[in-house]
């Protein structure tokens, strides 16, 4: 136990001297380098690394008598040398491998006595060393799926060592043009590669990255040492597109979605085909996009099919019938194409067929050959004419035999061979482009029956030749366009010209036309006129002037009413109510003494006869000069041969003109005058159709 206790008192006192002899060094070598005799100028210099062999470190100052050199004692002597007063570096130093160089300086008199002096000498460091990479060559395989911000190659792995400690500054470029956007580090000094863009396996198969490490930062005047590493990227096409049916259009540039038309076909009413349908534009067909992965597709009808009418073959596409079709109307199928491994990646598209009469004959042209002639300089869609006359226009013409005089309205024309000529849908052959030079050209017409789909073809040979200004001319009057142009003009003068006559006729016959239609109207329907008799209040002495000839018991004329309607107001209100709705009785004249009268009611009315009513329940016999109608119905049954009966003749009426009516009018007035003399009123009577049965004289 004591002796445990006098080591460890022994060992406290030997570090305690120790610490204290480190402290007092400097302090000692300051004084022996500052010693009588010999001097140190700087005892503790600072030396860059990479220095040169005889590199001065310091200056020893001596006194005569007294001798400088290198101790063997010195921890670092290897490294210095004396030479006269300078002490030099003997081998160039690193400070990746010497921080500090310590060397003792002997200085001896002539008696031999010797003092030593400390030099301590400081390496600093300089940027002598490049980054070094753990490795400059990596090969990673990124999937396309790669989520986007997941990191592709560690820090760890990347990240670049100095031996001089300084902080490398890193950056991120790509070989591969427009490629530097997908991938990027996650700081400059965290070399850390990570996915900045979402991967597109059509874009971006394969890149090239190169990391940078510096040791200062890029902007730096300093010198700076640089060190690369590859990094080969391999991109892995994954499943993330669905099936695409084929043909399809790209609606982008990144052609990363493609439409697909619907497909179409026809079929027969009531037949069943037992091969497979041909459709427009190809048969169903549908691949994986990701065509690396390329996984299996089946296909299935999941709509449209009415009575089970159709069936897709689940691995070809393939459509058939399972039975004829028995409407006309269309099927609209919807098929769908789904990848073997992932139910979710399908498309769908549309199929239509259409059930149409049976056709037993395909189109056909009259002729395997028609020859056309053009001339140099016609404008596009001049006409080509028939070369055995040349002012006729080339046509040509399919029949078809299924047709009634074998005209198929469904047939279409189409040029196949030659986009300087084009067809119209009636067979005519235009130029579709300029044409600069004489030449033969021979290409195929085509006749298409749109509905069938059935063709034939034929061979137009059309003969380009030079023509003169005044051919050019003449040719280019007849084309289509300048046609259809003439045509307008035409149209428009002609409706021009008969708005002019229209309003020419309307002016200056305006009035007749009215009146006969209206004439016309009123004969059409006899039972639409109105008795006007009782509108007393317009000519209210003519109407006492009538009840006192009436009175006075003066013969009158009794006239049907006409069957045509007023047309004026002055007309309307020149007829007088009457009692009686069903015959109207109009007043010509008056007596002879009132023609004052007569004179002022004949201006108001223009001449217009003045309805009275003529209906009696009684027959005044005694009046030989007096005539009355009665209905059949109203007629005494003892009457017998004083009664006689009107038979139907209206119809006769009908026909007759308004000038044969003013004219027999008027033969009847000067009979009735000459018998019955001055002063006796006048009467016609013209029995409607509807009552001409039933009417009697008397």
């Amino acid at each position: 136990m004591r002796m445990g206790s006098s080591t460890q008192l022994t060992m406290d006192v030997s570090h305690l001297l120790l610490t204290s002899v480190l402290f007092l060094l400097p302090f000692i070598a300051q004084v022996s380098a500052q010693q009588p005799g010999c001097s140190i100028s700087n005892n503790k210099p600072s030396v860059e690394e990479n220095n040169p062999p005889g590199y001065n470190v310091t200056t020893i100052n001596l006194e005569a008598g007294f001798t400088a050199m290198i101790d063997s004692s010195s921890p670092d002597g290897n490294y210095f040398t004396i030479k006269g007063s300078q002490l030099q570096l003997v081998k160039s130093v690193d400070y990746e491998n010497d921080t500090v160089l310590i060397v003792f300086v002997a200085c001896q008199d002539t008696s031999g006595q010797k003092d030593i002096l400390e030099i301590i000498v400081t390496i600093i460091n300089l940027n002598d060393n490049t980054p070094v990479f753990k490795q400059t060559n990596f090969t990673i395989t990124v999937p396309e799926d790669t989520k986007v911000n997941a990191t592709i190659i560690a820090r760890e792995d990347l990240s670049a060592s100095d031996a001089d400690l300084d902080i490398i500054y890193y950056e991120l470029n790509s070989t591969v043009q427009d490629t530097t956007n997908y991938f990027a580090i996650k700081g400059i000094n965290n070399p850390e590669i990570y996915l900045q863009k979402q991967l597109d396996y059509d874009k971006l198969k394969s890149t090239t990255l190169i990391l940078y490490a510096r040791d200062r930062p890029v902007s730096s005047k300093e010198t700076t040492h640089t060190a690369t590493a590859t990094i080969n990227i391999i991109i892995e096409q994954a499943d993330t597109k669905p099936p695409w049916f084929l043909p399809c259009s790209f609606i982008d540039e990144d052609k990363s979605v493609c439409i697909s038309s619907p497909y179409s076909g026809r079929v027969n009413i009531s037949e069943m085909s037992k091969e497979p349908l041909t459709l427009d534009p190809g048969p169903i067909y549908a691949k994986d996009p990701d065509y690396t992965i390329n996984e299996k597709i089946v296909y299935s009808i999941i709509g449209g099919n009415v009575d089970n009418t159709f069936s897709v073959d689940a691995d070809t596409g393939n459509l058939t019938m399972n039975k004829g079709a028995t409407s006309p109307d269309s099927y609209l199928l919807q098929v769908m194409a789904t990848q073997v491994n992932n139910k979710q990646k399908y498309s769908v598209v549309s199929v239509e067929i259409k059930v149409i009469n049976k056709s037993d004959h395909a189109p056909s042209f009259g002729f395997s050959t028609y020859t056309g002639i053009a001339f140099v300089g016609a404008a596009p869609k001049s006409l080509v004419f028939q070369v055995q006359d040349p002012s006729s226009p080339l046509m040509i013409k399919a029949e078809d035999e299924d047709y009634p005089e074998k005209f198929n309205p469904n047939i279409e024309y189409y040029i196949k061979n030659s986009t300087n000529f084009i067809a119209t849908r009636d067979g005519l052959i235009l130029t579709n482009v300029d044409l600069l030079s004489p030449e033969t050209v021979i290409m195929e017409a085509v006749a298409k029956d749109t509905v069938s789909l059935q063709e034939a073809s034929t061979i137009i040979v059309v003969e380009i030749q030079a023509a003169s200004s005044d051919e050019i001319t003449s040719d280019k009057l007849y084309t289509a366009q300048d046609m259809g142009i003439l045509g307008g003009i035409l149209a428009a003068l002609l409706l021009i010209t008969l708005i002019f006559l229209g309003l020419m006729i309307y002016k200056h016959y305006g009035n007749t036309v009215k009146f006969l239609i209206n004439k016309k109207f009123s004969k059409d329907f006899p039972g639409s006129y109105e008795n006007q008799a009782y509108n007393q209040d317009e000519h209210p002495d003519l109407s006492a002037k009538e009840q006192k000839s009436s009175e006075n018991g003066g013969i009158t004329e009794l006239q049907q009413p006409s069957f045509f309607l007023s047309s004026s107001k002055e007309e309307i209100d020149g007829l007088a109510k009457t009692s009686t709705p069903s015959t109207v009785v109009f007043d010509l004249e008056e007596k002879e003494e009132e023609e004052n009268e007569e004179e002022e009611v004949k201006e108001d009315t223009k001449h217009e006869k003045e309805v009275k009513s003529i209906l009696k329940t009684d027959r005044n016999e005694g009046d030989h000069g007096y005539k009355a109608v009665w209905f059949k119905t109203d007629v005494d049954p003892d009457a017998g041969e004083k009664v006689e009966v009107i038979k139907d003749n209206a119809s006769d009426y009908d026909d007759d003109s308004d000038q044969d009516l003013q004219e027999n009018e008027e033969e009847e007035d000067d009979k009735d005058d000459h018998r019955r003399g001055p002063g006796a009123a006048e009467v016609m009577i013209n029995m409607s159709r509807t009552a001409s049965e039933n009417s009697i004289m008397v």
